[in-house]
Parts: C-alpha cells; structure tokens; sequence
C-alpha cells in the first residue's frame, strides 16, 4: 500500500470530508437557468423587505402611539432585519458575480503564456514565505510548491521568524529545521536543473551556428528531456512521505498535474519526430527554457530576528516588511555587545554577506499553503497585459484543501470555499480585497506604500500595514487610494489548510472578525479619492466593501439580539422567513457546485451559531483598539498535530447560546409565542448537535477545566528588571548609548545607504561565519 493510500485511510471523524477530488481550476460555465434564478433571489429578497416594513413595521409603530417600550423594540427589530437583508443581498450579489465570471472567462493559450516569459523580457519574481513555528513538513510543501512555478528569475524566500533565543530544545530544533528546508529543496532540483540547463545551453549554441534546430535528433531529444522531467516528478510523488489529506492533494493536484502536462507535451514533441514533422528553432527553445525555468529556482531563507535593526513586531506584516525594505541592495554584518546590526554597503564590497535582488512582482505565500503549477504564470502575464499598468495585487482567492478528517475542518473548509466565490464576484462588481494567504503583488505599488517611523526606537519602514491584524485588508484600501486597483483571477490556483479543531478555529476566526471597524475610516477616503480621479463610483461596490468591513460586526450583534431578547409576537410575520429563504437556497446550491452537500448549509447555520461569541470577542478587540489606539497582538492560528484547547468562554459560550434557547423556547409556549417559539426551537435543534460535532462533551469539559486552572496559576506578568551594560566589557555599547542602559534596538537607517554614524563593533566587522542556506 503507497503512502498516499495509507494517509486517505487513516482513522476519519464521522462527517468527514469524503471528496477525494479538487474543484477544478476552471469552475465549469454557469448555467443562463442558474443567473436567473440569482436575479429572481435579489427580487424576492427586496420585495419581501420592502412588503415587511410596509405591513408589519409601520402598523405597529402606529398602534402603539406614544408608547416607548414598542416602539423600541419595533425600531431595533426593523433595523436588526434590515442590516441582516443588506448582507444577505451581498451574497446575492457576490454570488451573481461569480456566476458571471464562469461563463465569460477564457483560458489564456499555453504557448501566449511562455512567450511573454520568453528571453530578456521575463519579469523577476522573488516568492516570500511568511513562517512563524511550522512543521517543516509543512513548509516543505509550501516551498515546493512555490519553487516548482513555471516562470523562470524565480526566487524563494523563507521568512523565518522563530524567536530567537528560543524557548526550548524542541523549538530551536524546529527552527533548525526550518532552515534547512530551501537548501533540501534546492538539492532536489539541482540534477534536472543542470540537465535542463545543458540542454538548452547547447541547444541556444547551435541556434548561434546557424543549423536549423527542426530535424528529427534535435525533437527525440526534446521529448526525452520531457521524459526525464515527467519520471523524476513521478518518482517524487511515489516516494513523498503522505501523513495527511494536504500531502495527498500536494501529490495529487501539484506534481501529478505538471507530470501530466509535461508528458503531454513530450507526446506531442515525440509525435512530431515520428511524422517528420518540423518545429521552429525559436518554438525548440521556449520548449526547453519551460524545463528550466521548472526546475531552476534560486531558494534562501531570512531571519530578521538576528539583527538588532530590523523590526521586532510580532506580526506577518513585518515580517514582509522587514525584507522588503532590504530588497536591491547589499549589506554587511556588524558584530557588536549588544548583538549583531544590518547595514547597508556596496555590492562590491568584500565585507558584504548579504545581497537582495530586486524584482518585478512579489508573491506572498502563507506557510500552510500551496500553489497549483500555473499559479504566477497566469496571473503575472494578467499582470502584465496592456491597460493592467495599475493592477497592484493579483490573487486567486484560496480554498480548502479537500478530505479533510475531522467536522470542524470539513465545515471550516466550506465556509472558505463559499468565501472564494465570494471574493470573485466582489472583483466582478470592482470591490475585490487581497486575501493574505496568497498574492502577486507589483513591487512598484508596494513601495508607494511606503512610511517610515521611529516607533520601535529606531526608525522602521513600513508598506504593508500592520495597523490591525487583518493587513490585507487595510493595505487593500491603502492602494485604491492611490489609484491602484486589486483584482481576483478567476481559478482555483492556491489552497490553504483550514483549522482542524475548535480550539484552532477560535483562534483563527477572532483575528478575523477584529479590525474591520478600525479600516472603515479608509473605506470613506477610498470612496473620496475615487470621486477626485474622477472615477466612476458604483453603490454596489460601496455595499460590498462595506459589507466586508462590518458585517460581521452587525450580524453578530443582531443575530444575539434576537436570540436574546423576547421581541413582540406583532413583530414576527412569514415576510421574515421570505426574506431568508432565498439566502439559504442559494448557498445550498452554492454548496453543492463545491462539491458539498446542499443540507450542509444547516450545518453552517450551527457552525455560525456557536462562533457568535467568538465573532463578538473579535468585534470587541477592534472597539478597544480604536478607544486605546494600542494595537492587538497577532494571534497566529495554531498549526499541530494535537488538539489544540480552545478558551473556556468560549465553550461556555456555546452552551449558553443552546441554554438561551431553550428557555425562549419554553418561555413562547408558554405564552403561546409561536412565530418566535419556530425560531427557538430551530436554533436549540441546530445549535445542540452542533456543540457536539465541533467541540465534543470530553473536549467541553477538558477545555473548560483548563481554563479554570489557568485562573488558579496565573503566571507571573511583572516587567522584567531593564538590562544593563558593563562598562568594561561594552565599552563600545556605552560610549555609543551615553548610558548603562542595554538598548532594545540601536538606530538604523532605512535606506540602502551606508549610516554616518554607526555603532562601534567590538570585533571587526565580518561575514557571517556560517551562510549555508541564508539569504
């Protein structure tokens, strides 16, 4: 049995993800049946609103007067509705989009993509990879998968960001590990890539000579160049280590596909040879610089933690940021008592150790995600194309990676793949947002991002915002702006891990729902900007961006309000159940054009249900951050291969939301209730089987007693005592700082200069004495 056999057969939760097949990269046309049924939804949808505040709103306002109390609960009820309605047309919206996209986009012919990466012309993409306390396996993949990308000036960054020191053996043995990973990755491809590249050299000489390169040795050769690359790629996926679904789908949806896609082309070649046929020599050599450029990308990996003047903010954003703005030039290492500074000298220079080439376009790439082959060649050539001069970003809005094991990550999943539609009918309607886990990004867009602080005690460079901890989006808004404009490309090209438990989930989600309040600001100086270009400026749009901000805000509020509080029976009319229905027909539908199945949009209600307090934690950070103005710490999502405990609250939270129920259902029983009584009785039987699917009793129970015993022993929160020097053996620190006062980061200069005044080492400066596989 292969390993991958054995990975799809390992022990699975009951409502597992039982498809054994991705989405395909090009969603297949939508039906005309399929857009008119969307535009029938909006209609339905409207006009039952309209027909709602018409007849049951306004009358109950009226008969009861000047009585406060109902007319309250008649205003809240009616604008809780409303905002409720206004997300749910979003989706319509969206949705529609999406379905429009299917049906007008056309694939780009192979040989147009490798003739605009053809020669002197092709554009230099440099990939960085954002990590913090991987699983090596799982950068291995990410990095795999970036380096197998069929462009050719391709370059892989690791941005490890490890604390340094760390804080233990197997965390330093993590990080260890993590930094051999592009070297490993680099060794792997070194035999093809030096065949490849001999190929080709002889290949571009004897074009030089002038012999004609269509003869028929010339085209056996070609298809068994293909050949090679076709059986070292199988033998890669036969012998790849598969411990779960991601490494099946790595195996399955990124080496099995180029395997195919190269022999397909060597048949082609080899048919050729066989009826004699003839190629042209320019043709010969975009053939042969495609196996090159596979197989030929230059991988490094970074740490800014080991150098005292780059940024310390524990964030993704800086992360990027911090290599960035070392991006085209070279630097040097100085050893000092306080540590080790970045400065900036010649390229020339014998002392420098580090050099950052430039590039054209950036790709960002979370660490647990994966990028089908044509990932950057699709959409760099968008990119790329006449009238896109001011595309800033580029994406294919990630999805889940399918046969997920366990009910949270199967319904984590979903939830991500209706986002994916999602996203593409905002980009239809010119409301796209970047989504982090995977980007193009122009170069040219990100550094008119650019603003330099000294908020760190030194002074920092920043260009993708980490004001929040949703920084796509805000940088999102950053750009339009400035004019730039973010675009959605219309395929499954990148799939990203998806929480596998509730404790993960939790994690995940808060950081999600928080920052969206905090953006809105940039939402109304985008909507200004646009009016003094004079651009056109949509109300759909507006709806959408602003749906995408602080939906989550509203409908959390509003959905706990109406689980909450006991509204007037007057209020409660089938007009609401109309208004609703269209919404939850069409994710059914939505759920099984992804392959899901269509009674999964219940299950999602219940998966909402018990994230509300979750959402509202999130809701609640972004309100504390604009009355503080201190940002809030990035919560990375957990990535283990244990379960990973969730906060007690929120558990306890959970149950309470059933408890809530319940008694509202027994409450309008009792009091004979009934429009209101359907609506308890549905969340008590939606959100109870939930709670046991997502977090499970013993889980409930082990996580609700950690929490408690967290509140036992709490740690010790007391600030350290400040460092200080020794002014014999940091002379050189003291003299510098004028104090005995151990600097956190001494100054630094931002740009690739080199500093008038820098610290004075204690040993010369010199190149670092290990490099293996440091960029």
């Amino acid at each position: 049995m292969t390993s991958t056999q054995d990975a799809k057969r390992r022990r699975r939760q009951v409502g597992a993800d039982r498809r054994t097949r991705a989405n395909p990269a090009v969603p297949p046309p939508a039906a005309p049946g399929s857009l008119a049924l969307g535009r029938l939804a909006l209609a339905v949808t409207g006009v039952s609103w309209l027909a709602y505040l018409g007849t049951v709103v306004v009358p109950e306002l009226v008969a009861h007067g000047l009585a406060a109390r109902p007319i309250a609960e008649a205003i809240a009820y009616a604008i809780t509705v409303t905002f409720l309605v206004l997300s749910a047309t979003a989706y319509l919206l969206s949705r529609h989009g999406y379905l429009r996209r299917t049906r007008s986009h056309t694939r780009t012919p192979r040989a147009e993509l490798e003739a605009f990466f053809d020669g002197d012309r092709a554009p230099s993409v440099t990939v960085l990879v954002p990590s913090f306390r991987e699983q090596p396996e799982v950068i291995r993949q990410t990095v795999l998968s970036a380096a197998l990308q069929e462009v050719p000036r391709l370059r892989v960054v690791l941005l490890i960001d490890d604390p340094i020191p760390t804080s233990s053996a197997g965390a330093q043995q993590m990080r260890e590990r993590a930094q051999q990973v592009p070297g490993e990755v680099a060794a792997m491809l070194e035999e093809p890539r030096v065949r490849f590249a001999g190929s080709l050299a002889r290949a571009e000489a004897r074009v030089g000579d002038g012999p004609s390169l269509d003869d028929g040795d010339e085209l056996v050769a070609l298809a068994a160049d293909y050949e090679h690359a076709v059986a070292w790629l199988d033998d890669l996926a036969t012998s790849w280590v598969c411990r779960d679904h991601t490494d099946v789908f790595f195996v399955e949806q990124v080496l099995g596909p180029l395997s195919h896609d190269l022999s397909v082309a060597a048949a082609a070649v080899r048919g050729a040879a066989l009826s004699r046929s003839s190629i042209s020599a320019e043709r010969m050599l975009q053939l042969r610089r495609r196996l090159v450029s596979i197989f030929s990308a230059e991988l490094a990996h970074f740490e800014r933690r080991r150098y005292l003047n780059l940024s310390v903010e524990p964030n993704k954003a800086m992360n990027l940021n911090s290599y960035i703005g070392l991006m085209g030039a070279s630097y040097c290492e100085q050893i000092t008592s306080a540590g080790v500074l970045l400065l900036p000298c010649a390229a020339d220079d014998e002392i420098a150790t580090l050099h950052v080439p430039d590039a054209d376009y950036l790709v960002t790439l979370d660490a647990d995600s994966v990028l089908l082959p044509e990932y950057c060649l699709r959409l760099i050539y968008e990119m790329g194309q006449p009238g896109n001069e001011r595309l800033a970003v580029i994406q294919t809005p990630y999805s889940a990676f399918n046969g997920a094991p366990t009910r949270v990550e199967r319904l984590a999943g979903a939830t991500t793949d209706l986002q994916h539609m999602v996203h593409q009918g905002m980009a239809e309607h010119g409301a796209a947002f970047w989504v982090g886990a995977n980007a193009v990004l122009r170069t040219e867009a990100v550094r008119e991002l650019r603003i330099d602080d000294d908020s760190e005690g030194h002074s920092v460079s920043r260009f993708i915002s980490d004001r929040t901890v949703i920084e796509d989006t805000e940088s999102t808004l950053d750009l339009t702006a400035k004019g730039w404009t973010i675009e959605s490309y219309p395929e499954r090209l990148a799939y990203s891990a998806s929480p596998p438990d509730f404790g993960s989930l939790c994690t995940q989600r808060k950081r999600w729902s928080n920052g969206g309040l905090i953006i809105l600001g940039k939402l109304a100086l985008h909507w200004r900007a646009k009016k003094e270009r004079g651009e056109p400026r949509h109300l759909i749009e507006l709806l959408l961006r602003l749906n995408y901000l602080a939906s989550i805000t509203w409908a959390t509020a509003g959905l706990l309000l109406l689980l909450a509080y006991p509204f007037g029976s007057g209020l409660m009319s089938g007009l609401v159940v109309v208004m609703s229905l269209p919404y939850f027909m069409v994710m059914a539908s939505d759920l099984k054009r992804c392959g899901y199945k269509r009674t999964d949009v219940i299950r999602i209600y219940g998966f909402n249900l018990i994230m509300l307090p979750v959402n509202a934690a999130g809701v609640l950070r972004s309100i504390g951050q604009m009355i503080t103005g201190h940002k809030v710490a990035f919560a990375r999502t957990p990535k283990v291969h244990e379960r990973t405990v969730a906060p007690a609250t929120f558990v306890l939270f959970a149950y309470l939301i059933v408890a809530v129920s319940a008694v509202a259902l027994v409450f309008d029983v009792q009091h004979r209730r009934w429009p209101h009584a359907v609506f308890a009785g549905a969340n008590l039987l939606i959100a109870a089987p939930a709670i046991m699917a997502m977090i499970g009793p013993w889980s409930s129970v082990v996580d609700v007693w950690v929490g408690f015993t967290d509140l036992l022993y709490k740690r010790d929160r007391r600030a350290p005592a400040p460092p200080v020097l020794d002014p014999v053996a940091d002379w050189a620190a003291v003299l510098y700082q004028g104090s005995l006062d151990k600097p956190r980061v001494p100054h630094r200069h931002p740009r690739p200069t080199r500093p008038s005044t820098p610290l004075p080492p204690t040993t010369p400066a010199r190149p670092a004495a290990a490099r293996s596989g440091q960029d």
